[in-house]
């Protein structure tokens, strides 16, 4: 993830493009469960088979980076996340378009006073800075709140009352962001009676980006207006509405592994019923404890305690990574099997770690299921046209051998969005538990499941 800490040489400047604390009234109106619609960031354009492994591997450097030690690497941070959203943040509401990212907490977006903010994207969206003169509801957070002292654990030398809260993340490529927290009405769309949307809004603290470096800067061609976390901190959005009480802190997530994009929905799944299985605890992400792999019939052999790494307990699920990572000892065997199935396949090897081969009968009637198992007996369950993609008239084994990765990412087992994909993924915080059913995510007209406070 990212690292959360003061450090002390950045605080004068950053105090003084901060300035005083200007106060101001806040609106809030009472909230109902919400539906967020993301898009894939790449929907519409061929991904290669490179960008694929380079996504992930950004990404892999900021989840460990905020277990471990800042890590060294290369990439940019577009690997914070697959799908962004639009929302509303002001009050006259005015639009941003930000990273949907279950492995990050806070939300923040760039700010009128960054002079190296990212002013246009490849993406096709308009860019927009926030300016906390142009909202009615806006107001800053100032150094002595309570939100202040829990987010850098504890009062921050230098920062007195009528300061404003200074906000650092730095990311594991680098790259940082800097700014100051504000409070401001942020408006999203409500799941009414009828499973229609309609406006809805809240108060929430985030971050306004005033520095920016590294590959969050003008450079970044796949620019987006910042980051929405998802995470399991108090700082996160979600957790800011459940604090209020007028939501629970629960949120689904449904993405469309055919079309790109899907929907994040806040509030507790009625149906379809989901099965849950519990979270690992002290864990900064979102893990769970994995106990069987099966290929078809055949169970894997091998102990559970091969999924734990030193702090990294279980099994990350992670649906800002494109495909699913294994530990070698898990990962051979798997392939071994699948592979068996049809012994007389031409195997190539692409790019020195993808194997290939032409095929063009079914898939699913030619290649096992693999179905990982959980506690609680909770299944997922992944078919073959998932774990296998198309490439240059060939087919390619999405999973990958986190082994053959660098040593801070040896033996990582992360299930990303090549097993996320087209099931209903639901975080229920309040009890600590996780769970995912089958379901088609293609958006509808309607909201596809139904959700209650």
């Amino acid at each position: 993830m990212i690292l959360r800490g003061v450090i002390s040489s950045h605080y004068s400047l950053l105090f003084l493009l901060i300035g005083f604390l200007v106060v101001s009234s806040s609106i809030t109106r009472v909230l109902s469960w919400g539906v967020i619609h993301v898009k894939y960031k790449f929907a519409g354009s061929q991904r290669s088979i490179v960008d694929l492994k380079v996504h992930d591997s950004v990404r892999q450097v900021r989840i460990l980076a905020g277990v471990d030690l800042p890590l060294g690497g290369s990439g940019r941070p577009d690997g914070l996340g697959l799908y962004y959203a639009r929302i509303g943040i002001g009050t006259p509401s005015k639009d941003y378009y930000v990273q949907v990212d279950t492995g990050s907490d806070i939300m923040w977006v760039n700010c009128i006073q960054c002079k190296e903010c990212p002013r246009r994207s490849s993406l096709g969206i308009d860019l927009t800075l926030y300016n906390i003169e142009d909202s009615a509801t806006g107001k800053l957070v100032s150094c002595d709140q309570d939100f202040c002292y829990a987010i850098n654990g504890g009062p921050l030398a230098g920062c007195t009352a009528n300061m404003s809260c200074p906000y650092l993340e730095i990311y594991g490529d680098g790259s940082s962001t800097a700014g100051y927290f504000v409070n401001d009405i942020v408006l999203y769309d409500r799941v009414s009676g009828d499973l229609k949307t309609s406006s809805a809004n809240g108060s929430v603290i985030f971050g306004c980006g005033a520095i920016q470096s590294g590959n969050l800067g003008s450079s970044n061609e796949e620019s987006l207006d910042g980051i929405l976390g998802f995470g399991k901190a108090n700082s996160s959005m979600i957790s800011q509405l459940a604090s209020s009480g007028k939501v629970k802190n629960m949120f689904a997530h449904c993405l469309d592994g055919v079309n790109g994009g899907g929907i994040f929905a806040i509030g507790h799944v009625v149906r379809p019923k989901v099965n849950m299985t519990p979270l690992v605890p002290n864990q900064p992400h979102y893990n769970v404890n994995m106990t069987a792999v099966q290929v078809g019939h055949d169970f894997l052999s091998f102990t559970p305690d091969i999924f734990d790494s030193g702090d990294r307990q279980g099994v990350i699920i992670d649906s800002g990574t494109t495909l699913a990572y294994l530990p070698e000892m898990v990962y051979e065997p798997l392939v071994s099997k699948i592979l068996s199935r049809q012994p007389d396949l031409k195997l190539q090897t692409i790019h020195d770690e993808y194997t290939c081969f032409q095929y063009s009968k079914s898939l699913d009637e030619a290649f096992p299921n693999v179905t990982f198992h959980f506690e609680n007996s909770v299944t997922l369950k992944v078919y073959p046209h998932e774990y296998l993609f198309p490439y240059n008239g060939l087919w390619c084994i999405g999973w990958q051998n986190s082994g053959m990765q660098s040593r801070d990412r040896k033996n990582m087992t992360l299930l990303g969005d090549l097993v996320l994909s087209n099931k209903l993924v639901l975080y229920d915080l309040e009890n600590q538990t996780i769970g995912w059913t089958e379901y088609n995510c293609e958006y509808r007209v309607t909201f596809p499941f139904t959700i209650a406070l």
